[in-house]
């Protein structure tokens, strides 16, 4: 994927004023981004993009890593997972019991 504040994908803002524009245009050619500014006085102002440049740990999503079926289980037991929990029922499921 193109990377953002590049020319082929470039930060889309929306801002309500003149002065504002300028300041995001400003900003981003300082830092060499390509960025796309709409003005719209009407609209709440989003700069999502331009802060997800100046600060991209705060929208960084990390898949949160899972055991695999041969890992040790992660409740401790020391046992494969796919001996232990990896069959358990979710918290709040019902149990079934061979019915």
């Amino acid at each position: 994927m193109t990377r953002l504040g590049s020319k082929k994908r470039p930060a889309i803002v929306r801002v309500s004023t003149q002065e504002r524009a300028q300041e995001l245009v400003d900003l981003c050619n300082d830092r060499d981004w390509h960025v796309v500014v709409g003005l719209e006085p009407d609209e709440p102002e989003d700069i999502t993009d331009v802060l997800k440049l100046l600060h991209p740990d705060r929208f960084t999503v990390r898949a949160e890593q899972t055991a695999g079926r041969n890992d040790p289980c992660p409740c401790g037991s020391g046992v494969k997972y796919k001996k232990c929990c990896l069959r358990s029922p979710a918290p709040g499921a019902p149990e079934s019991h061979g019915q």
